[in-house]
């Protein structure tokens, strides 16, 4: 080889070979080229920054499939997230997605990447749609969507079980409209999360302790949230979940678009868990409307009109009554004024009897009174100590005696005692 030769060849170093070569990248496809890839996320891993290798979405080999390092630096990444989060999306292996950015070479481990600056979010909602109709799709061939709808739901569903996160708005509504309702319903509450990666999980397993215990119905209820919030009741699991339970789902989600793929699912499905309260209390009044107010009420007016002819019936009584007796009590009247008359000329009658009687005994014992007989020359003759002497045996020779007479009395002595022969 000539010295010639030797000047014409130029010899770099790697330095400024990565130099011309950066140089070259983004004079193509730069910071100020920025150009939209589209790859299916093969990996992610976000510590404050977000990592993400994207390999060829069209290929159909997966280990030859070439793979791009992409990463989102932590000030653009917030703003990007918090709009995923909002709009339901999650970056995840599996997912398609469309990064807008440039390319940098990474000199020291001769790599390439890809700063990405924006994320097609348009194009994500529609891949998550098109999984959502998919999912659809699913459990309409398989029967599910009307699986839960089939339970019959008793004609009075006081026992209850819930799945909410305790103590948060959507808990405090949905049991406000049952503590208020003046009906016993009685809660058996499995807390949840109802939204974040974990969410699903807890959900199906909440659904499950609750299927197994001897309840009536089995409500699920979230407050209002993003759509990225709610994205854990249009997984599969919890479709499945609610689906293939024995005991009917109610489900009262704070919707902020189309219904999730839990309302599809459930047995019923209300737009905010206060409105669910007011449908399951709806039930248990409609029940008690039709076999206890209705069926008082018909015993209330029937047993009015029994009243009604009751006291009519008594009214008339009463004036039947009052008419007898006063009816008897003239008669009695007239029959005491003639027995009195009757009375009073019977008495009369005995009066002037006795009275008659009276004048006969009189003029009797006048005709036998002993002052009667003593003035016409009778006398009596008594002891000293008042007996009457009736005999001669009564007295002795030498007794006093005491003869009685019409005038008075005389003292006298017995000197002779003389008996007389019958």
């Amino acid at each position: 080889m000539t010295d010639d030769g030797a000047e014409q060849r130029e010899i770099i170093d790697v330095g400024t070979f990565y130099q011309l070569l950066t140089a070259q990248l983004e004079s193509a496809y730069g910071r100020r080229h920025p150009r939209w890839i589209r790859g299916e996320v093969a990996k992610v891993y976000e510590k404050t920054h977000l990592y993400v290798d994207l390999v060829d979405a069209g290929s159909s080999s997966d280990t030859k499939r070439p793979v791009l390092n992409a990463h989102c630096w932590a000030t653009q990444w917030n703003i990007i997230k918090r709009r995923l989060s909002d709009d339901g999306v999650t970056l995840k292996a599996g997912t398609v997605v469309n990064l807008f950015g440039y390319v940098d070479l990474y000199a020291p481990s001769g790599r390439i990447g890809f700063t990405v600056t924006e994320v097609d979010v348009a194009g994500l909602l529609g891949d998550v749609a098109r999984r959502r109709l998919e999912l659809i799709a699913r459990l309409r061939d398989e029967g599910l969507l009307d699986a839960n709808r089939s339970r019959t739901l008793g004609p009075v569903p006081l026992r209850v079980g819930l799945v909410a996160s305790a103590q948060s708005e959507g808990f405090s509504d949905f049991t406000g409209q049952l503590l208020r309702s003046g009906f016993s319903f009685t809660i058996s509450l499995v807390t949840a999360l109802v939204q974040g990666e974990a969410a699903p999980a807890q959900l199906v397993s909440a659904i499950e302790r609750l299927d197994a215990e001897d309840l009536d119905v089995i409500c699920i209820v979230r407050g209002g949230g993003s759509r990225g919030d709610l994205a854990c009741f249009d997984d599969e699991r919890v479709a499945r979940a609610i689906a293939l339970a024995r005991t009917p789902v109610f489900t009262g989600i704070g919707h902020t678009g189309d219904e999730a793929v839990a309302d599809l699912v459930a047995h019923t499905s209300a737009i905010t868990p206060t409105k669910l309260g007011e449908q399951l209390v709806a039930v248990v009044d409609e029940w008690h409307r039709r076999n206890v107010r209705e069926p008082a009420r018909a015993v209330f007016e029937a047993t009015g009109s029994i009243v009604d002819e009751a006291t009519e019936f008594l009214g008339e009584r009463r004036r039947t009554m009052i008419f007898a007796v006063r009816d008897r009590l003239r008669a009695e009247q007239r029959h005491l004024v003639a027995t009195r008359e009757r009375a009073v000329l019977a008495v009369r009658y005995s009066i002037d009897r006795a009275e008659h009687w009276l004048e006969t005994v009189h003029r009797l014992l006048v005709a036998y009174d002993p002052q009667r007989r003593l003035v016409q020359g009778w006398s009596i003759v008594s002891k000293v100590d008042g007996s009457i002497v009736r005999s001669v045996s009564d007295v002795s020779a030498g007794e006093g005696v005491v003869i009685r007479v019409g005038d008075g009395e005389l003292a006298a002595s017995i000197t002779v005692r003389e008996e007389r022969d019958e």
